[in-house]
């Protein structure tokens, strides 16, 4: 028997086939020849099984790497396609014989769902050995497919594969004479069914080696087959951005890629579309800041492992596009507020910058840094950043003018003075002192005034308290104001963020 990758299932039919043959010498009864016959049709079954598995491979082979890799996939394609068409050639070769064999029996009896010369001895020896030879021919046949489908396959593959397709005497036995081939399977006394069974088995084997070849060729294309064809002198530097005093290195040599290769290439974790073999990668530039990336390339192994390359850390900086503008008058810092200070310094990684100051104190915040001073007069803050391993230096510094943060205007009712309805005036519970137009949240608070109302030919009467609230007097006295009353406030005491009491400018009301 043959050897290859047969199922249970087939090795035990090839077995039943071999002790059907020995029987043969001893009778043809209708048992045995139903035998034959299931034995036939089990083939057949096989055969169609093994030639939809065929069929299906090819599909999927067209709708993924066809497309995909078409100039690396076609050769492959092309080569499988000849193992086909030479399976194809023997098996309607085999056709052939057998319609041979069944006109000259009588065709087919539907009765017995057999052929009608099934029990003939003498047509298969005459057809195929004695006077036709077609077993011979059909023996020639198979030797050159198996040879013709061996070479199709690459010599690591041929010589451990064992195809079922095979045409061999049967062994020596003690007390028999030899038999070629030809007469084991279509020699003397062997009937006309059990000759039909034997080509049955010769096309399931067929199918089957079609099978193991076809397989093993479109597999080739996801072997590593690496074919360096494409050359190109590079130049990686870790930076294109120094300054004055820090070195500038960068790395010179040649690289090599297979342009018709398809890498699995990535970016954490992200795939990348790859191009003759090269992926190309577009970093994110959505946020300011040093980036750093790793790529990974992976490569699909003889053996059919994935081996993966990794790349060293990639930094890139993104910067946002701006003009600075510095009118050496106008920085200002001022007291008992955080003043946001913005440090950058191109091509030097944050982590790397150190900011210090003089005649306040600065610390980081966000993206940012808050300076904080206490005394009118000037603050220096200075920069420094590591340009390279170890090496420190001095980027520059920026003097800033130390204020004191403006006096607020004190409002009663949401004004500063005016005409105001009586009503409105009677409403309010408390005087306040608002900052306008400063760009920090600076909040003052009352802490002493004094109210007086005028009525019309009556004594001015004079009000004073402590905080913001007016007292039960104030508002009192407020319920007896009219039109042409007048309310002013004075000796206005408030207190902001620097801990300093500020006098405010007076206000005055005139009721409607």
């Amino acid at each position: 028997m043959a050897g290859g990758k047969q199922t249970p299932r087939q090795r035990m039919m090839g077995i039943l086939y071999l002790v059907l043959l020995g029987l043969i010498a001893l009778d043809v009864p209708d048992s045995l020849l139903d035998a034959f016959k299931n034995i036939s049709d089990s083939l057949t079954a096989s055969k169609t099984n093994v030639q939809v598995g065929i069929d299906n491979t090819f599909a999927a082979f067209e709708k993924t790497k066809l497309k995909e890799q078409p100039e690396r996939a076609k050769p492959i394609y092309d080569r499988a396609q000849k193992a086909k068409q030479l399976a194809d050639n023997l098996n309607t070769y085999v056709d052939s014989l057998k319609k041979l064999l069944v006109d000259a029996t009588g065709g087919f009896e539907e009765a017995i769902n057999d052929y009608k010369g099934r029990e003939d001895l003498d047509v298969s020896v005459d057809l195929m050995v004695n006077r036709k030879h077609n077993a011979y021919d059909l023996h020639k046949k198979i030797d050159n497919t198996r040879e013709a489908l061996l070479g199709l396959l690459n010599p690591k593959e041929r010589a451990g594969v064992k195809l079922p397709l095979q045409a061999l005497a049967p062994p020596s036995r003690v007390g028999f004479q030899d038999k070629t081939w030809e007469q084991a399977n279509f020699g003397e006394g062997m009937p006309m069914g059990a000759a039909m069974t034997s080509l049955t088995k010769i096309q399931s084997d067929t199918k089957n080696a079609e099978n193991e070849v076809v397989k093993k060729i479109l597999g080739e294309v996801d072997q590593a087959v690496v074919n360096l064809d494409q050359f190109s002198a590079v130049a990686v530097a870790p930076t294109s951005y120094v300054l004055v005093g820090q070195q500038y290195t960068a790395e010179v040599f040649l690289t090599a890629s297979d342009s018709k290769s398809s890498p699995t290439i990535s970016v954490d974790g992200g795939r990348l579309p790859t191009e003759a073999g090269r992926g190309k990668y577009n970093g994110s530039t959505g946020s300011e800041g040093v980036h750093t990336w790793i790529g990974t390339i992976s490569v699909k192994q003889n053996d059919g492992t994935m081996k993966t390359y990794t790349t060293q850390p990639q930094t890139y900086t993104v910067a946002r596009p701006s003009a600075v503008v510095s009118p050496d008058k106008m920085n200002v810092l001022y007291i008992g507020v955080p003043n946001p200070v913005s440090v950058s310094a191109p091509g030097i990684a944050k982590k790397d910058i150190k900011v210090s100051m003089t005649g306040g104190s600065i610390s980081a915040s966000g993206n940012g840094y808050v300076a904080m001073v206490t005394t009118q007069g000037t603050a220096t803050v200075n920069v420094s950043g590591e340009v390279s391993k170890g090496k420190v230096m001095a980027l520059g510094s920026t003097l800033f003018r130390v204020k004191r943060i403006p006096d607020p205007k004190a409002e009663f009712g949401g004004k500063s003075g005016g005409t105001s309805a009586s009503a409105n005036l009677r409403a309010q519970e408390a005087l306040f002192a608002k900052l306008d137009n400063f760009e920090f949240d600076a909040r003052f608070n009352v802490t002493r005034f004094t109210m007086i109302i005028m009525n019309p030919r009556q004594d001015v009467v004079p009000f004073t308290t402590t905080g913001n609230q007016l007292t039960s007097a104030m508002h009192t006295a407020l319920n007896g104001i009219r039109p042409g009353s007048k309310v002013a406030f004075q000796d206005i005491i408030a207190v902001g963020p620097d801990g300093t009491q500020r006098g405010l400018d007076p206000i005055l009301f005139t009721a409607n």
